[in-house]
């Protein structure tokens, strides 16, 4: 794995944390339905389809719908696979921002909408994660982070060097989601669904400070061109 740039460090870990505050608040919800990764849901589709529970299949395959969608949009928007400064990030994480305060008053509702619109935006984070010279960065799930590190353990069991990069990457961006999570369960036991006001706020800022920076780049090129 080579050095990856400070940014990439900083963001992963933010949106990690990000992450884990939107998928704790989701949970902890009228459906107690987690948003931020596939797996569990996946799972609960093919209990309510052996059941014939008609009510959570189609919730369910909202919420794998939503979160696609939103992987597609992100795809949309940054049209690269490869992680650097100037693709068009911070469109994706306003929208992300967007997505997360539409859910609010639907989550309120106590409608299926809120949790597909969750799902959504993080499925748009997912995909701003990418290939990044052999390193595999998700925020919005941590099994590919654990085996990461139950790897690096292996390896060290046998005496083989350690990806210490790798393994410090996967470290942070777990931290970071459980720090997101513990965030999460404490904004909701406060503010309820107004807790996703905190999450929307970092993406909003993050996005819109991004997208600042980018015009004035481009302006400033332009300038000395």
């Amino acid at each position: 794995m080579k050095p990856l740039p400070t940014w990439v460090w900083i963001g992963a870990v933010t949106l990690s944390a990000v992450a884990g505050m939107v998928n704790v608040i989701g949970y902890l919800g009228f459906a107690h339905q987690v948003v931020s990764h596939l797996t569990g849901t996946t799972s609960l589709l093919g209990v309510a389809l052996a059941q014939g529970d008609g009510r959570s299949i189609g919730f369910l395959w909202g919420v794998l719908i939503a979160f696609s969608l939103g992987a597609m949009c992100s795809g949309l928007i940054i049209q690269d696979s490869t992680l650097r400064l100037g693709r068009r990030y911070g469109v994706a994480l306003l929208l992300e921002s967007a997505l997360l305060l539409a859910a609010i008053p639907m989550f309120e509702r106590h409608g299926m909408a809120g949790a597909w619109l969750a799902a959504m935006a993080c499925g748009v984070q997912n995909a701003l994660a990418t290939t990044y010279s052999g390193a595999l960065i998700r925020t919005t799930h941590l099994s590919g982070m654990f085996t990461d590190l139950g790897i690096g353990l292996g390896h060290l069991l046998r005496g083989l060097p350690l990806p210490m990069r790798r393994l410090t990457l996967s470290g942070l961006i777990i931290g970071g989601f459980l720090g997101g999570s513990l965030a999460g369960a404490w904004l909701f036991a406060a503010w309820h669904y107004h807790a996703l006001l905190v999450p929307a706020a970092i993406t909003g800022v993050a996005g819109g400070g991004y997208v600042a920076w980018r015009q004035w780049t481009l302006a400033r090129a332009r300038r000395v061109a």
